[in-house]
């Protein structure tokens, strides 16, 4: 079993960026495909960007894609999410979600292809 936690987020403006880390502990990260995902209030969680064991495939909701950048480091035990252009349409508590039993190359969308979930970190973009 993993634990995931998340930290990173915070009050920015409009154009602004962050970079939300997520850190992994209890299993290696290499074990897992990792996903980020976000809940606005009154909206139901959404996906926002997968990457795969290995690092090399990568997807992204199209609302955040060319803005956000998901990568990892298996040797830290951490997967980031650079978030830049931010609007407040993305205000949100991001959460980071890890996916077992996938081969190196898979990427997952599906809220239920995660086994294991953060506590999720509130990111709020003022206008």
């Amino acid at each position: 079993q993993v634990q995931l936690v998340e930290s990173g987020g915070g009050l920015v403006h409009t154009g602004g960026s962050l970079r939300l880390p997520c850190v992994a502990s209890g299993r290696t990260l290499i074990t897992y495909a990792m996903g980020w995902f976000r809940q606005a209030p009154g909206k139901e969680r959404e996906f926002v960007a997968a990457i795969s064991r290995s690092g090399a495939n990568t997807g992204y909701a199209d609302s955040v894609k060319g803005r956000f950048t998901i990568s990892r480091d298996n040797v830290k035990n951490t997967v980031y999410l650079q978030m830049n252009s931010l609007n407040p349409e993305d205000t949100a508590i991001y959460s980071c979600a890890a996916s077992a039993g996938n081969s190196y190359s898979v990427t997952q969308t599906a809220r239920n292809a995660y086994d294991y979930w953060g506590q999720g970190t509130q990111v709020t973009v003022a206008s």
